[in-house]
């Protein structure tokens, strides 16, 4: 196993710049995710660290080694894409052995190695199966085992479950997390789904527009966002927003109400508040809102109302018979917000 260094990677076609001087530290053993909307640059970016891209500047290093000028084969990656690559006309064995086929291993060895990466993803009763005869998910299973049996130094994974329906994306996820957990072989994971990120990363990389937004674990990115941008992509449902001004040391929201205004705040502000910490005020003073949408969901009940012209959305774990139209009001949990300067975006 290795670490993963990349640092000040660029990538441009042509005169079009698409990574702008990325980054990232992965740490040997380290299971990080690259997530981020469409075109943010995370595939291009995994791809230059599997040499299916050049990169246009900067270093990128495996373990000890700077891999730049390096063809794939011999950087010791394994690479898991979103479209299975499997040969059709060969059963799910052969499709495990192949890499060491080609490379002339001994056949005790592969069989070896095939029995195990079978073991691990309960993939023994299929091994003499054609992919036509698999499910999407036990497609999915040998497209990792392939990349298990090569026992590489990083595996790296580009969007392997957007094929897969809802339910099995779930399975799936706690499968490669299990799996992470028991090999500890280095991990770079990309996906735009930000439930994806949180629930299997040990540190998330987000990107946006060919840079690096922010990098922490999970719940760093939850509870301490660094800008607007990732305030909004990471959480479901997403962060409200509300306008706000600055008003001699306080932060004054719509319908009057007033919070504490950190240190060096403009005048033109956003405060953000995240859906599951707004709650039903039991005073004069609050947010007022009207009720558009409510969407049960059974475990909690998701309501989106409008507030001074802004769609907001609140969950409930309790139930509340709320009717569209009816105006009631909310207000922050106590130091559950946060502001943000609206011209940069940049969390104070």
């Amino acid at each position: 196993m290795a670490g993963v260094s990349v640092r000040d990677v660029r990538k441009a076609y042509g005169t079009t710049a698409v990574i702008h001087g990325v980054n990232v530290e992965i740490a040997d053993g380290e299971f990080v995710v690259l997530v981020g909307p469409s075109g943010c640059g995370k595939s291009t970016l995994l791809r230059m660290i599997a040499g299916l891209e050049e990169i246009s500047g900067g270093e990128i290093s495996i373990g000890n080694r700077v891999v730049n000028h390096l063809p794939p084969k011999e950087r010791d990656v394994a690479m898991v894409f979103q479209n299975y690559a499997l040969y059709p006309h060969m059963t799910v064995r052969d499709n495990m052995a192949f890499s060491l086929t080609l490379r002339k291993a001994d056949k005790s060895e592969i069989e070896k190695r095939v029995k195990r990466a079978a073991e691990i993803l309960n993939l023994e009763k299929y091994l003499d199966r054609y992919p036509k005869q698999l499910s999407g998910g036990q497609r999915q299973r040998v497209a990792m085992g392939r990349a298990i049996v090569r026992d590489p130094q990083v595996f790296l994974f580009d969007e392997p479950l957007s094929n897969l329906d809802a339910k099995l994306r779930v399975a799936m996820r706690t499968e490669i997390k299990a799996l992470h957990q028991r090999l500890k072989t280095t991990t770079v994971y990309v996906t735009h789904d930000q439930i994806e990120a949180m629930t299997m990363a040990d540190r998330i990389v987000v990107m946006h527009d060919g840079i690096v937004e922010q990098i922490g674990t999970p719940l760093e990115l939850y509870d301490s966002p660094a800008n607007l941008f990732v305030a909004g992509f990471i959480g479901s449902p997403a962060m409200n927003f509300l306008k706000a001004k600055a008003n001699g040391g306080a932060v004054e929201l719509p319908g009057g109400m007033k919070v504490q205004a950190p240190k060096g705040a403009g005048s033109d502000l956003k405060v953000g508040i995240r859906p599951e910490h707004l709650t039903l005020a039991t005073g004069g003073e609050g947010l007022p809102a009207t009720v558009k949408v409510i969407e049960p969901t059974g475990a909690e009940t998701l309501v989106l109302f409008e507030i001074d012209g802004q769609d907001t959305t609140a969950v409930f774990s309790e139930r509340h018979a709320f009717r569209p139209g009816e105006q009631i009001k909310l207000t922050p949990k106590p130091g559950m917000f946060h502001v943000f300067d609206a011209a940069s975006g940049r969390r104070l």
